[in-house]
């Protein structure tokens, strides 16, 4: 059995980063894990992933986490439904730098929150589990960038066996009518799971970058 962190050690709890401790307004129960590949604009580096653990009823209160993860390490966990317990609240900073430094729910229970610990593991690695499954069964391809007169854009597309769940823009440019015409895009081209899409009224040079990187990445796929 693992051994319990004496509640001495939750006095250390301010030295933790505090972005990686933000309690959220509670939201949906649900069993299951769920998952979302962001999809954001920038420059470059790989994609975020956000899972959902499952929201678990204790008699303490319900317990859910929101786990981030950077391709297959965990990057931040955040509380979405936590008990109203001062031993709840010094114990959840605690739970969460184990977390980011162990990479797995292989932790310790902190002494005085035994309940909620054991419910937090539980949920973090269902949402461990959720992304590993997620992972072996996704590939991210990114697209050529292309450089207009506007300025260059480049497409990272993730794919789900042969269809494509997520599109992420790795560079465009720093345009208001792009950054309106992005969204269509890749609504679009959720929409027809192909890059044989409108062109965006107003962003026509973009629409047409935009495309030439999307159909080289779903060439690249394979």
């Amino acid at each position: 059995m693992k051994r319990a962190l004496p509640v001495l050690v939750l006095s250390i709890a301010g030295l933790v980063p505090v972005w990686l401790y933000e309690p959220s307004p509670a939201t949906t129960s649900s069993s299951t894990a769920s998952t979302t590949t962001t999809s954001s604009s920038g420059s470059s580096g790989s994609s975020s992933t956000v899972v959902t653990g499952p929201s678990l009823t204790t008699e303490k209160g319900d317990v859910q986490v929101e786990v981030t993860f950077a391709g297959s390490k965990i990057s931040s966990v955040r509380m979405l439904k936590q008990p109203n317990h001062p031993q709840t609240t010094a114990a959840v900073p605690v739970l969460i730098k184990e977390t980011l430094a162990a990479q797995s729910a292989d932790i310790d229970t902190v002494s005085g929150a035994t309940i909620t610990s054991g419910a937090y593991k539980k949920s973090l690695q269902a949402a461990i589990d959720s992304q590993a499954d997620s992972a072996a069964s996704s590939k991210v391809v990114s697209g050529p960038a292309l450089d207009t007169e506007k300025g260059p854009v480049q497409v990272e597309v993730t794919f789900k066996g042969s269809a494509i769940s997520s599109v992420r823009m790795l560079k465009q440019p720093n345009h208001p009518q792009t950054t309106a015409a992005v969204p269509v895009l890749i609504k679009e081209t959720l929409a027809a799971q192909s890059a044989d899409i409108d062109t965006v009224s107003g962003a026509t040079i973009t629409s047409g970058a935009y495309k030439k990187s999307l159909q080289a990445a779903i060439d690249a796929r394979g």
